[in-house]
């Protein structure tokens, strides 16, 4: 009975560290999409005002 008990605990502690971690990658991926948008923002941004400093012609 001791073991039974030990394997449902053991098992369950996986299960919910499982969650865990699947919750933590969920959030991982959404933080890392944001950054990548702002960065391609601040890119063009950036690449606009050289191109204007520059004197660059437009199309």
């Amino acid at each position: 009975m001791r073991a039974l008990l030990w394997t449902v605990g053991v098992v369950a502690g996986v299960l919910i560290l499982l969650g865990l971690l699947l919750e933590a990658v969920r959030w991982l991926i959404i933080i890392g999409a944001v950054a990548v948008v702002v960065l391609l923002v601040l890119a063009f941004v950036r690449g606009r005002r050289v191109a204007e400093r520059e004197g660059a012609p437009r199309r």
